[in-house]
């Protein structure tokens, strides 16, 4: 048997995790600053919970690269292929929740499409999501925390915002009544550029002269005065006024990297109002590192009764963060470990040691094989661990241990708490 991975899935070495673990630890630290509480669903979902109308749309992308499986009662399933119609289903089935909802979820979700750089089959989203609140303040501290995590993570990306009344305004003047396939080629613009996006509309059945008024508006690019001005139907000019309210409070909250983009749709058919998406200014990944925008009938439709419940949220690609990360930089930490014992003729005492360490917070490994100096030390090297201590008999005699710093090769003869002390 030839072993081998599954097509667009990945180990995920020790050097990548060890940084993943990390990024993961930042996005915590800032949802959570930001008041979101944690919440965790099945990667498992009812299919008919993926197709339902509310959730993805029948149409769209996502669905049609839905994993699909029965169990043994012969029900549908799918893999999720996003976090947001979980939580809609979960909001759905417990009424009791006090609104406004923040809540943030990271885990896998599954997506059987096309394989690029940046993008697997099998790969992590953290979403945050705000349910229960109308107010563009909602949308903009979505925002603001898109800035805060790329700024912790050393991006220089810009966001791209948009509102899908906006393109409903636009496709209702020219006349189309089947907006979601119009949105899901308006979509594509990035991608396969104005000529391919019509030669799609004119293949999902739209006419010449909606094409041409579809065009007209976009072309308004990033303007949203010139927007102001070709935008005449009713649901397009709220589109732009709850832009225009958006903006104001981004400006009070001194986000600088949001900026309007009329071609911005997104391919899901749930939203309902804002939309954004977050990208590398350079780099080789072109994708977004990030997206999302406001839903407010997914989680009415789950509950029936006509009940409208409004959610906004985004949703952080760890595959294309990680790839941009690489690209800037080498992972070389196999181990996290921040110090390794080397004991020379002293394992029982160099045990006390490592555990006082452990004790006192410093990650701290060991070597447990016997070997010697040099093979230790090129080991520590090759895991990436920045600290070795070195115990033996005059370190024992000096009641302390030798501390090197296996970047610079100085070393210092310390107590096991100022060695502790200097790790930490």
């Amino acid at each position: 048997m030839k072993l081998q991975t599954a097509k667009g899935v990945r180990d995920i070495p020790p050097e990548e995790k060890i940084v993943r673990n990390r990024m993961i630890s930042t996005l915590t630290t800032v949802f959570e600053r930001y008041g979101f509480a944690p919440l965790e669903t099945p990667i498992i979902e009812r299919f008919e919970t993926l197709a339902a109308k509310g959730g993805a749309g029948g149409e769209s992308d996502a669905l049609k690269e839905t994993f699909t499986l029965k169990d043994q009662g012969d029900r549908a399933l799918g893999l999720k292929f996003e976090q947001t119609t979980s939580l809609a289903r979960y909001v759905g089935m417990n009424p009791q929740i006090k609104m406004p909802f923040k809540r943030y979820e990271i885990g896998p979700v599954f997506r059987d499409g096309p394989i690029k750089a940046g993008r697997y089959r099998q790969f992590w989203q953290c979403d945050v999501d705000t349910v229960g609140s109308k107010s563009m303040l909602a949308d903009a501290e979505v925002i603001a925390i898109m800035e805060k995590v790329f700024e912790d993570f050393g991006f220089d990306i810009a966001i791209k915002v948009n509102n899908r009344k906006v393109l409903n305004g636009l496709l209702n003047q020219a006349g189309v009544d089947d907006k979601e396939e119009a949105i899901i080629a308006i979509d594509k613009l990035e991608k396969i550029g104005k000529s391919g996006v019509t030669d799609e509309l004119f293949d999902r059945g739209y006419n010449d002269v909606q094409v041409e008024k579809i065009f007209d508006v976009l072309d308004v690019g990033s303007d949203l005065s010139k927007l102001k001005l070709k935008i005449t139907d009713e649901e397009g000019l709220e589109g732009v006024k709850e832009l225009e309210e958006l903006f104001g409070y981004l400006d009070k909250m001194k986000i600088k990297v949001a900026a309007f983009d009329v071609t911005l749709a997104r391919g899901l058919a749930y939203y309902t109002g804002t939309v954004f998406e977050a990208f590398s200014k350079s780099g080789p990944i072109k994708s977004s590192l990030a997206g999302g925008g406001r839903y407010d009938s997914m989680v009415g439709k789950f509950l029936g009764g006509g009940r409208d419940i409004p959610a906004v949220g985004v949703a952080f690609g760890l595959a294309p963060i990680m790839d941009s990360l690489k690209a800037k930089e080498e992972f070389k930490e196999k181990n996290p470990a921040k110090v390794y014992v080397i004991p020379i003729k002293t394992v029982d005492e160099s045990l006390d040691v490592v555990q006082k360490l452990r004790d006192l917070g410093v990650n701290a490994d060991f070597d447990i094989n016997g070997r010697g100096m040099s093979k230790n030390l090129n080991y520590a090297n090759a895991m990436g661990i920045p600290f070795v201590i070195i115990i033996g008999e005059n370190e024992l005699k000096a009641g302390k241990v030798l501390l090197r710093d296996m970047a610079s090769g100085d070393q210092n003869l310390l107590t096991v708490e100022e060695a502790a002390k200097t790790l930490s």
